[in-house]
């Protein structure tokens, strides 16, 4: 029934008017082809309008690669007024700065193919993997604390990393105002064995080969090229982000009492975006961000170490710069013109990354004059994409834009109809080498669980919301 009030307003632009549902203060829009939008499970476009019922609602928005959450869609964008608005847990999610980090490197194919087997093993070993796995770095309460507070800086210092790959990051790695002391005990308990480790469910390591260029001159900015080999990282904050949102779903629901605030969904609560308890989650989301920053960041000095065992020479003659690292689970007060007029917002991405154009000051110097790469992770033994960010996107969407494939079948329908060891079999038919912990893994993640990701990137292509720069094709995948 909530499909059905769906409005088409251009070639990929759908509007569910507020007329359409009682309590909406604004109109919701999704973007995706027919195809795409046909493919959407109605409860999404339901959750979707949820966000446009909230106080201080300006946007209300959701990518092609859609599909249910915990109380707001994955694939959501909620933009709320800077004073008057909310703040909330469920539309940035449990994976607290899920995202990606790419490698570049200088190395062809042709270089990796007749090796490709032993360094998939290298990096299967050299990367914790799995529910679970523990990082190799043991942790003191002060350690963990500092992570939470400088991310990507506390590796940087100890020399995991470059200064050159901290530029090379959203936020550089560490986004300011973090408070370690809005953690809990348990989160920081939880996180402080999994630093550096992959994780399950949906995250991977891939080794991946560049198979088209669509706009060579954003392609050349970013130093990517046809046949190259790139490594993407798929993780976030693991079990330490996990247990913030927990916690603060908690605080949140006892402070909507608390206020006499009412939700259209009970998984949905908020705080008044300047309330006590909406400004501490504030500081303990960041913190768990700046924990999947270096999460991530850690394991792309590990994926270095595997690259230099397996062909004998240091990462700095591999190439294996920093393209660039993304969150798309993340809250952010960001300006963006509203009516004429420019305004601060808290801007709510759950599924959706940050996608903003040429000469925009938050973007590296190196990628300024064309725009910011966004990272787009297909499904296991699919393609996956480079886009780059347009002034469209900061104009519509509120810098925003899709972050991967999207899944169309749940986990545990997923187990149910493929088996992983046949799903391993296939990919090695298609010249892909997969590595799992367990074979149900290769299961739930089996790529007829996604959407089709080259039709979720048309969509945002022809909304003008990014550019396609790059396609890429997994050589080799670890799963967790």
């Amino acid at each position: 029934m909530w499909k059905e009030k769906l409005q088409k307003v251009g070639d990929v632009k759908w509007k569910f008017p507020r007329q359409s549902r009682e309590g909406m203060l604004i109109d919701a829009y999704l973007y995706g082809t027919k195809a795409v939008v046909d493919g959407v499970e109605d409860e999404a476009i339901k959750q979707l309008t949820n966000l446009a019922m909230l106080p201080g609602v300006v946007g209300a928005l959701a990518m092609p690669d859609i599909h249910t959450g915990y109380g707001v869609p994955i694939g959501g964008v909620g933009a709320y007024d800077y004073e008057d608005g909310i703040i909330s847990v469920g539309s940035v999610g449990f994976d607290i700065n899920c995202g990606i980090y790419t490698l570049k490197t200088n190395l062809s194919v042709e270089d990796v193919k007749p090796r490709l087997n032993q360094l998939i093993d290298a990096l299967f070993h050299k990367i914790p993997a799995g529910v679970g796995s523990h990082s190799k770095l043991k942790l003191s309460d002060s350690e963990i604390d500092a992570v939470l507070e400088t991310g990507v800086d506390w590796l940087v210092e100890r020399g995991w990393l470059t200064e050159d790959d901290k530029e090379h990051m959203e936020e550089e790695g560490k986004i300011e105002g973090a408070d370690a002391s809005k953690v809990s005990a348990k989160a920081k308990k939880r996180g402080k064995p999994e630093l550096g480790t992959l994780g399950a469910g949906n995250h991977f390591l891939e080794v991946q080969v560049v198979t088209d260029v669509y706009d060579e001159e954003i392609a050349k900015a970013y130093g990517l090229w046809k046949g190259q080999i790139l490594v993407m990282i798929h993780s976030g904050s693991r079990g330490l982000g996990h247990q913030v949102a927990t916690d603060y779903l908690q605080v949140m629901n006892h402070a909507m009492k608390r206020y006499g605030l009412t939700t259209p969904d009970s998984q949905l609560v908020y705080a008044p975006a300047q309330s006590q308890e909406a400004q501490d989650y504030l500081k303990a989301m960041k913190a768990a961000a700046n924990f999947g920053f270096a999460n991530r960041a850690l394991m792309a000095a590990w994926v270095r170490e595997a690259f230099e065992s397996v062909f004998g020479k240091d990462w700095e003659s591999l190439g294996m710069k920093t393209l660039y690292q993304v969150c798309h689970n993340i809250l952010k007060l960001e300006e963006y013109e509203v009516n004429g007029e420019r305004r601060k917002l808290w801007v709510h991405r759950k599924g959706a990354t940050r996608a903003l154009g040429p000469g925009n000051k938050l973007i590296p110097k190196a990628y300024r004059d064309v725009g910011q790469p966004v990272l787009i992770a297909g499904s296991m033994g699919t393609a996956s994409y480079i886009l780059a960010g347009t002034e469209i996107a900061e104009m519509e969407t509120f810098g925003s834009t899709c972050h991967g494939a999207g899944r169309q079948m749940s986990r545990k329908k997923a187990i149910r109809e493929f088996w992983g060891e046949k799903i391993k079999e296939k990919l090695a038919e298609k010249g892909v080498i997969a590595r799992a912990t367990h074979s149900k893994v290769l299961a739930e993640e089996a790529p007829e669980a996604y959407k089709n990701v080259d039709l979720v990137v048309d969509s945002v292509a022809m909304a003008g919301i990014s550019k396609k720069v790059a396609r890429v094709e997994p050589l080799g995948v670890v799963k967790g």
